[in-house]
Order: C-alpha cells, then sequence, then structure tokens
C-alpha cells in the first residue's frame, strides 16, 4: 500500500500544481484590472502590479479549498480514464482507503497552506495595504487610512489615520463621568509615539464642561498615556482578513481587555482553521467525482461541476460568516460548521460508493 500511497499523493500534488497554475493567474489579472481604477498620481502601474505580487500569497490561502477539488478531480479523473482506479478497486482497495491517501495529501497541503497564510500572505498583504495607501494618500492630498477607535474604562479615543503608517494623525478623546455625560473633549492633529505607552500630542485643543460651563484651552504639545494596545499600532488599522493568527489572537485580547467588540475577529481567526477544513473536503470530494462513469461524464465535464460546486460552496460559506456576524453567533461555530459540515458530506459521499459496490 505504500507504492500506492506514494503513486497517489504524486498524481495529487501534480493536479494541486495544475489547478494553482490555471487559477492564480486568472484570479491575479482579475486584481490588477481592479487596480486599474485607482492608478493615478503617485499610485502608478508598477505601484499595482507590486501590490498584486505581494497578495499572491493570500489568494492562494483563500483559493486553496478550490484548489484542492479542482487538483484532486484532475488528478483522479486522470486514473480513472486510464483505468487505474478501477485497477485499484478490483484489487479489493476500496474507495474509503483511496479516500485515505486523499486525506493524507489534504493534510500536507492544507499545512503548507497554513505556514504561508501565517509567516508569508499576512506580511506581504499588509505591505501591500501599507503600500497602496500611502500612494492613494497622497494622490488623494490626505493622511488618512481608516479610523481606529480605543476605549478604557470611562475614555474613548478615535484615531482618524496614520502617516507614514506610524504617526497617528487626527485623534479625538472623549472622557465620560459616572452618568455618562461628556466631560472632555480633547482633538490632536497628530501625535509621536514613545517609550511605555506615553504619547506626545502636538497642537492641542481641549474642551471641558464642569456645570455647565464650557472652558476652551489650547496646547502646542500634551503627553497622554494611550489606551491602545502596545503591539504596532498599523496593525490595528489593517482589516481582519489580512492579520496573521498571532496579531488576531493579540488584538482579541486587547478589545476584550477593554470591553469593545470583537466577534469580527474571532470569526476571522476560527475562519482560519475552517479553511483548513474545508480543504480537506474539498480534496475528499474529488473522490466521488472520480468514480462517476467515465463514458457518461468525461474529465473536462467533471472539472467543469467541481468549478461549479466549488464557486457555491465558496458563496455560501460566505453568506453564513456574514449572518453569523450579523447575528452574533457563536464564532467558534460560524468559522467552522461550514467546514465541519462539508467535509462529513464528503465522507458519507465515499462511503456510499462502497456501499454500492
Amino acid at each position: 500500500m505504500k507504492i500506492i500511497d506514494k503513486y497517489l499523493l504524486q498524481n495529487l500534488f501534480i493536479g494541486f500544481l495544475a489547478a494553482a497554475a490555471l487559477l492564480l493567474p486568472l484570479f491575479s489579472t482579475l486584481d490588477l484590472v481592479s487596480e486599474l481604477d485607482d492608478i493615478g498620481g503617485d499610485y502608478r502601474l508598477i505601484q499595482a502590479i507590486e501590490v498584486v505580487a505581494m497578495t499572491l500569497p493570500r489568494r492562494m490561502v483563500e483559493l486553496g479549498p478550490f484548489i484542492a477539488l479542482l487538483g484532486g478531480i484532475a488528478a483522479l479523473g486522470q486514473l480513472a480514464l486510464t483505468q487505474e482506479l478501477n485497477t485499484l478497486r478490483a484489487a479489493g482497495i476500496s474507495a474509503a482507503r483511496i479516500g485515505l491517501s486523499t486525506v493524507l495529501a489534504g493534510a500536507l497541503f492544507a499545512v503548507a497552506l497554513a505556514a504561508v497564510d501565517e509567516f508569508a500572505a499576512s506580511p506581504l498583504q499588509q505591505k501591500a495595504i501599507q503600500l497602496r495607501t500611502h500612494a492613494l494618500a497622497s494622490t488623494e492630498g490626505n493622511g488618512k487610512d481608516g479610523s481606529i477607535w480605543g476605549r478604557k474604562d470611562q475614555q474613548f479615543v478615535r484615531v482618524g489615520g496614520l502617516r507614514l503608517g506610524r504617526i497617528p494623525t487626527h485623534i479625538e478623546i472623549f472622557s465620560f463621568d459616572g452618568n455618562q455625560a461628556l466631560k472632555e473633549y480633547l482633538f490632536a492633529d497628530y501625535a509621536d509615539i514613545e517609550s511605555e505607552g506615553l504619547w506626545q500630542l502636538h497642537d492641542v485643543t481641549v474642551k471641558r464642561w464642569v456645570e455647565g460651563n464650557e472652558t476652551v484651552e489650547h496646547l502646542d504639545q500634551m503627553t497622554w498615556q494611550s489606551v491602545l494596545p502596545e503591539t504596532r499600532l498599523q496593525d490595528v488599522a489593517l482589516p481582519a482578513n489580512s492579520l496573521s493568527s498571532r496579531q488576531l489572537y493579540h488584538y482579541i485580547e486587547f478589545l476584550k481587555g477593554t470591553t469593545q467588540p470583537a466577534a469580527q475577529y474571532e470569526v476571522a481567526l476560527w475562519e482560519k482553521l475552517g479553511t483548513l477544513l474545508l480543504t480537506l473536503a474539498m480534496i475528499l470530494l474529488a473522490v466521488p467525482f472520480s468514480f462517476s462513469q467515465v463514458r457518461s461524464t468525461g474529465l473536462g465535464s467533471k472539472l467543469a461541476l467541481g468549478a461549479i460546486t466549488g464557486l457555491l460552496v465558496y458563496l455560501a460559506n460566505q453568506i453564513i460568516v456574514n449572518l453569523g456576524i450579523l447575528f452574533g453567533l457563536v464564532p467558534m461555530l460560524v468559522g467552522t460548521v461550514p467546514a465541519l459540515v462539508m467535509l462529513v458530506f464528503s465522507i458519507s459521499l465515499i462511503l456510499q460508493l462502497d456501499r454500492k459496490r
């Protein structure tokens, strides 16, 4: 069986490479076309190409289940066309045993995707976002790249954006009393981040309300103890899907510690596990596709049907995730249950092949 396992693994990984070689250039071209609309000023074509190239590992991770399905269908389908799968079954090897070999290939592929996600896709995507943001901000004549919110006790802070990816700008600080009445409002044009969480605020306006009376004070500089996380501030401004598992975990801990909603980031963290499980489910789904009647369904038709199935699974998963966030469902279930359901469904189809034999 070791020889057969190695032979199946070899063919499956060739199938993965073929599927990746087909899908990645296609989706990268679509990404580049979408970037062309924003080209102008300091954001040039060469930068757009660089952004698309840096997001290529993230695209591969996102397409991982799709690659597993199409690569598995291509590899096993070719073996079915040459009657090798039928020979294996005639020799007493069950569809479940062949499925076990595909699971091994899928597990190795999933582990590789997880490593790419953690150590390549996330860092490169973050650099791409920062490159794109800085170029567009310069073109549009402003330094804002999205608001950042923080909270500690009765103090709320809003950072309007990050200049050069590291200098907080347009800072607003709201302080409330025990009756939830606003007692102090502070606005600073920008800040220099110092050690131990201290910020040196510049061009500061402070408004205070005491017994119905308002006072306004203007300061050139002011020291403020930040309530934002000690991690890199630019990480906080990045979208959840661009963060690595470690970044998500630390930011979730910060949000929970400051009683802020963290569901979106928790779902993003569990989705990483869900993607790996979905990859296993899709490679297993390739087995029943391959055992269908070769004469009635050619390899091209199987690949087309697999592509449609993969697209429907992807859309269903995205709908479930967004509905889960909207209705406040348990993040662990939102991120993993769709993949688990698909995994059980794929296993049941393989077991049904053996019962029909």
